[in-house]
């Protein structure tokens, strides 16, 4: 191994180790407190919040499946009108963050929202004694929020695994008699099923990290708990020990994934098979599938983008306001930061597995794509405690030594934040990074090699010009995903210092909606720029790579 390979294993090592370190530190804090706290929390609070947070997860996974499995299935395998804009228009939920639409949903939803003033002006009622209206603060109201924008992960997964279904298989069983429903439900369901469990899975993991929606709501999940344990109550102890009950249900969601995945070899045809022809829907069928392919894009979008719009409009002045101003600058400056650092980190993990895939590194790069599926709070615990202690202790150093004290550099800078940022958001980084390296062909390494170059010049020189739209792309995905991040955000910020998610959290907490509303729509704008990129570059990708198999096979 030459020194510049070795460089590259020892900073991919590193990198997987920072991963690690929040998870390590939860553990001491947990573990190392009052066994009361911990008795306490089993006898009071983990019974309700594990409860609760299992029911959540149970609605939204099914409603997701439905919604993504269904809408897929309806893009890629039928033809009828507005098929074509709705292939993309599917995936815009994305861009608004959990917290953002529960907040629309109780201004719409709410008794003085107007839902509930049209239905007392229609028919006449005075008093919600009048008549019955479902209360969207439930359980159930977060599970119909959190499905309607965390859909779009079945949607992508599955829809992707029936574009590249072989045509002869389902040709097959159409041949044989079998109606669309029993082609869906017989063949191309149980082809697309690993897509599907992973789609579901990446839903979950939202689901599970989110505690703006559920503060809203009231609904006490394992997040609100953490929260709530740690501030209100001012127990990082108990918070660290209800952290750990979330990993665990962290690390079993990953496990059940894996299992629900185990020994599924699927054969999807022939590479150069041609794309499955599709249904061709007419009068109320092609009515039918618009309306339900519609829908969710209203429910999901079309709402909340409409009501942001029209309560931002109201308050177009605090475009200029320096409470504005200043909270863009550090959404912006932070996303910034961290995307970029992000990116340059994922690039030394995927280099150095190129390099050389040695078990330890395998290991270590597997560790660090985990970061994705670890809550935010979470995440805020394990890193929190460290940084601290560590300013304390150059604070005590740097009085001891010059006079002088330094106070709370790392937590008071923001540098907890980035660090956060870059454990929860690698995986998407990383998996950008890694699959353009893999288009580029080892003969590349090995001429370069050959006129002199070393590992490090090979990447600056070849790698990285190649490399530029995937890089480009892995940063903006990262930027927006720092953006809207929220709950490590609310627990590792400095004090006195806002970005437009704890903006818009504070806000809709104290039930000023209008306040809330521009910093909103702000976040909403930003987060269509990735739903875009997917738009123009998912689809368009199979179906290309589709019918230039076809030729070949032609040819």
């Amino acid at each position: 191994m030459t020194s510049a390979e070795r460089f590259w294993q020892i900073a991919a090592l590193a990198v997987a180790a920072l991963v690690v370190f929040p998870l390590a530190s939860i553990g001491w804090i947990s573990f190392g407190g009052a066994g009361e706290v911990w008795s306490h929390l089993i006898s009071t609070v983990l019974p309700r919040a594990i409860s609760t947070t299992v029911i959540l997860m149970l609605g939204v996974g099914v409603v997701t499946a439905v919604l993504g499995i269904g809408t897929a299935w309806l893009t890629t395998m039928c033809r009828f009108p507005g098929q074509k804009i709705l292939d993309w228009l599917l995936l815009v939920p994305l861009a608004v963050p959990t917290y953002i639409i529960a907040f629309a949903y109780v201004e719409v939803m709410d008794y003085t929202g107007p839902v509930q003033s049209f239905i007392r002006q229609l028919f006449g009622f005075h008093t919600s004694r009048d008549y019955w209206f479902p209360e969207i603060r439930s359980l159930g109201g977060a599970i119909f929020v959190m499905s309607v924008v965390l859909y779009p992960y079945v949607y992508l997964t599955t829809r992707a695994s029936f574009l590249i279904q072989s045509a002869s298989i389902l040709d097959v069983s159409r041949t044989l008699g079998a109606s669309p429903y029993r082609v869906f439900f017989r063949v191309a369901l149980p082809l697309a099923r690993p897509a599907v469990v992973v789609g579901v899975s990446l839903a979950l993991m939202e689901c599970l990290n989110d505690i703006g929606a559920v503060t809203f709501f009231g609904v006490k999940t394992l997040t609100f708990s953490v929260y709530e344990t740690w501030l209100n109550r001012s127990s990082l102890t108990g918070a660290a020990q209800l952290a750990i009950a979330m990993l665990i249900m962290v690390f079993a969601l990953l496990w059940l994934e894996r299992f629900a995945r185990r020994k599924q070899r699927f054969d999807a045809g022939h590479s150069k098979q041609r794309q499955p022809a599709r249904f061709d829907l007419s009068g109320w069928q092609a009515g039918g599938a618009l309306v339900l392919c519609l829908v969710p894009v209203i429910l999901g979008f079309g709402v909340p983008a409409a009501l942001l719009a029209d309560r931002a409009s109201r308050r177009l002045n605090d475009l200029l306001q320096e409470p504005f101003l200043l909270s863009a600058w550090h959404s912006l400056s932070l996303a910034a930061v961290a995307s970029i650092l992000t990116v340059v980190i994922s690039i030394a993990l995927a280099y150095a597995l190129r390099l050389r895939k040695t078990r330890p590194l395998v290991m270590g790069v597997r560790f660090a794509a985990v970061g994705y599926a670890i809550p935010g709070t979470v995440l805020a615990v394990g890193i929190l405690v460290p940084l601290a202690a560590l300013d304390n202790f150059v604070d005590a150093q740097m009085k001891a030594w010059f006079g002088i004290g330094t106070g709370l550099l790392l937590v008071g800078s923001g540098v907890g934040l980035v660090y956060a940022y870059m454990v929860r958001f690698l995986a998407v980084s990383y998996g950008q990074v890694e699959g353009g390296f893999g288009k580029i062909s080892p003969h590349l390494d090995m001429a370069s090699r050959t006129l002199g170059r070393n590992a490090s010049q090979t990447l600056g020189q070849i790698h990285l010009p190649l490399l530029r739209p995937v890089l480009l792309s892995a940063l903006l995905l990262t930027f927006v995903d720092c953006m809207k991040e929220l709950p490590a955000t609310i627990l590792l910020r400095p004090f006195n210092f806002n970005t437009l998610a704890t903006t818009v959290f504070e806000a809709a907490s104290r039930e000023a909606f209008e306040d809330a509303a521009l910093p909103a729509l702000t976040i909403l704008i930003v987060g269509l720029l990735p739903v875009i990129y997917l738009a123009r570059t998912s689809a368009s990708s199979f179906r290309t790579r589709t019918s230039t198999r076809g030729r070949k096979a032609v040819a």
